[in-house]
């Protein structure tokens, strides 16, 4: 069936759009009181992303209320170190949380090489979403970078410095290439059911690139990143890599179609060292939200010039806050769909 609105398709690949289009990251979520309402009657935020009917509603409801030009599907990265044999947990007010985590040889040859059944509620949220959005926009899945995913399977949780993942990569740097590629194996099949089940478009979130330095970056994230943008073509793909200043000439030569930018890369410069054959996705602060609405329709337009009228989808740097004002949101995404060059 044809999608009535394709616009981040065929920005994403480079054709001609009407207008810019616009997505965000987090768009389904506590800034939405249906979100809230919905969220309200499971035990938690894992429970919501593992049942396929509640995640399929969550992720339908940021078209009808903020309108905007693709849906992404609801769930987390961390579905795949649990479907790989590592279980985690959502501690309310403090994030993801695992109770073992990977310190020698032994742990990693327990682990198993996840494929898409290991993930049938993602992939039944993918197909009824499909369904309920009958067509009228694409829908995004995705998949986090295996770097960002190996952080947390060190680590155990979130850090301000994921020492304890580093040190692993200059200790036992062999050990660590055996996790990234089955991370990268796993990552690689689940995304391929994702397309399968119906995704649209991919996006992979590199959380933690800005953890590492150039060389390491290199070594340990970008190679995996290049093996999954090479084996999953079936679909437009984008890599968004935090605070991954360092690489963005290197990400140019990937095989994907579009490069996220968070709101401290420079769009010109970006542009200059990406080159003119990848889309660019973004790349306004969120906190530019909590501005008056003047303000943010003007910051808003101001960006759309930067990046000008081909291969950009418009985007936020990062994701939506939780205590944003949904009616701000909405701003922002009718501003850019007003716009036009």
């Amino acid at each position: 069936m044809t999608l009535k609105n394709d616009l981040i398709l065929r920005a994403a690949r480079g054709e001609k759009v009407e207008r810019t289009p616009v997505w965000l990251m987090r768009q389904a979520g506590r800034i939405l009181p249906e979100y809230r309402k919905v969220r309200s009657k499971m035990g938690g935020f894992k429970e919501l992303v593992e049942t396929p009917e509640f995640a399929c509603e969550v992720t339908i409801q940021p078209v009808d209320i903020l309108g905007v030009d693709a849906a992404i599907i609801f769930s987390d990265i961390l579905v795949i170190p649990e479907a790989m044999g590592l279980p985690y947990q959502m501690v309310e007010a403090k994030g993801p949380w695992f109770e073992k985590t990977i310190k020698t040889a032994e742990d990693i040859a327990q682990l198993k090489t996840a494929d898409p059944d290991d993930l049938h509620y993602v992939i039944d949220a993918i197909k009824l979403t499909k369904i309920g959005l009958n067509n009228r926009v694409p829908l995004i899945g995705f998949a986090g970078a295996p770097w960002t995913i190996f952080a947390y399977m060190i680590e155990g949780s979130g850090s301000k410095t994921f020492s304890q993942a580093k040190k692993f990569l200059y200790t036992q740097p062999m050990l660590a290439h055996q996790l990234l590629q089955k991370i990268t194996d796993s990552t690689i099949n689940y995304l391929k059911g994702q397309v399968a089940a119906g995704a649209d478009m991919l996006q992979l979130f590199d959380s933690w690139a800005g953890a590492l330095s150039p060389e390491q970056y290199n070594e340990f994230s970008l190679k995996y990143i290049s093996q999954i943008c090479d084996a999953v073509n079936e679909v437009p793909l984008t890599v968004f890599a935090k605070d991954a200043h360092f690489v963005r000439r290197e990400m140019g030569k990937l095989n994907c179609n579009s490069i996220g930018l968070d709101w401290t890369m420079d769009i010109a410069e970006s542009r200059e060292m990406i080159g003119g054959s990848k889309t660019l996705q973004g790349n306004m602060d969120p906190c530019l939200l909590y501005a008056d609405y003047a303000v943010i329709k003007k910051e808003t337009i101001k960006m759309l010039k930067k990046f000008g009228p081909d291969r950009h989808i418009a985007n936020l740097g990062h994701g939506l806050y939780p205590d944003l004002d949904k009616d701000k949101v909405i701003c922002f995404v009718d501003t850019i769909k007003e716009f036009r060059f």
